[in-house]
């Protein structure tokens, strides 16, 4: 299904950046219509219905974590 997205397309070094302003999608292109052409691609990957290929694990960690950076 068809649906309608903005961009924002900006000029950083060499290389031309788009940037989806609707979800938090961006990508790169050497020219405007290459980023663009990319962006469209990343967006129709983004909302891709995921294909789990294995089953997931979950899995317990434990962590040292320094008292001086904990977040109360």
């Amino acid at each position: 299904m068809p649906r309608n997205f903005t961009a924002s397309v900006w000029k950083e070094g060499d290389w031309f950046v788009a940037q989806c302003l609707d979800v938090d999608v961006a990508s790169q292109g050497e020219t405007q219509d290459q980023a663009l052409s990319n962006l469209r691609e990343a967006l129709e990957l983004y909302f891709e219905p995921p294909q789990p290929r294995t089953l997931s694990q979950l899995c317990a960690l434990t962590v040292d974590v320094n008292e001086a950076v904990a977040i109360p």
